[in-house]
């Protein structure tokens, strides 16, 4: 299913956390494992001082990704290592695109505090931006690769059905359980949840929403369990995960960057934040 899978690090305990998991990944799909590191030049208190900076921050660099490339060998897994120079996420996103990666595996700090929220780290840039599926790995997480149990969340959207493909192919591939989940929040749109029709038709559309789900799976060698819950989606699809012994949860993610996103996070950024497992986006095709 992934043949190229991409571990970007800067050596931080979040980065270190998810390397396990990116070699678990790279073995069970016979992946090369591509370790990458970005040398920030570009940062404007370091351009003044030319190539001295640059050399420091590369042999930097270089330590960091041989001894994750070591460990990644030592796991019997093909590696490739790299030291680059650019901003971060742009040079992330572009060696994706040029070297063919099927899946980016990445730390996180978590957390909610106001400069994330607002600025973003660059696990949430490359999870906005990247051509590949992004997993990212929470530093508390003991999940195992690969899952035994895998959640994907499903609304209906273009996104969740590049979701519940991928998601489906994770589990046949490594024989877990499918969990379909549908959240339904309270209210919607200013929508009169007192109504009963109302009620009733919502739940009627997310109930259709599941059944597209089962049926898109149908072919598969995949066991389905599907749900319809009621609540915040962020909360509810953490407490399913918990309750059900998820290991792995798959969501969809549009893509864009627009001032309200970065303040306020979409489900699967706040995800990123919150979950205990790792938490895989999925890009809707052609975005």
């Amino acid at each position: 299913m992934y043949d190229a899978v991409l571990f970007p690090t800067d050596g931080s305990d979040a980065a270190d956390a998810a390397l396990g998991v990116a070699i678990a990944v790279a073995d069970a799909h016979d992946a090369t494992i591509h370790v990458l590191n970005v040398a920030d030049t570009n940062q404007p208190s370091l351009t003044r001082i030319e190539g001295q900076v640059r050399d420091v921050l590369e042999g930097e660099g270089r330590t960091i990704v041989d001894e994750a490339a070591t460990e990644a060998r030592q796991a019997g897994v093909e590696t490739v290592a790299e030291v680059i120079q650019g901003g971060p996420s742009r040079t992330i996103r572009e060696y994706v695109d040029d070297q063919g990666i099927d899946l980016v595996v990445m730390g996180t700090r978590g957390g909610r505090d106001i400069e994330q929220i607002v600025l973003g780290s660059v696990t949430e840039r490359v999870v906005r931006s990247s051509g590949a599926p992004v997993l990212v790995v929470p530093p508390e997480s003991d999940s195992e690769y690969p899952p035994e149990s895998v959640l994907v969340g499903t609304d209906g959207s273009e996104g969740s059905e590049a979701a519940v493909d991928e998601a489906a192919g994770i589990a046949e591939a490594s024989g877990a359980a499918l969990h379909a989940v549908s959240v339904v929040e309270p209210s919607l749109l200013g929508l009169d949840v007192r109504s009963e029709q109302a009620a009733e038709d919502r739940e009627g559309r997310f109930a259709e929403r599941l059944e597209w789900a089962r049926e898109r799976v149908e072919n598969r060698d995949v066991a389905v369990e599907t749900a319809l819950e009621e609540g915040d989606v962020v909360e509810t699809l953490n407490e399913y995960a918990d309750e059900h012994g998820v290991d792995l949860i798959v969501v969809g993610t549009h893509g864009r960057t627009g001032i309200d996103r970065r303040v306020l996070g979409s489900v699967t950024e706040n995800l990123m934040r919150s979950a205990s497992v790792p938490v895989l986006s999925v890009r809707a095709a052609g975005e």
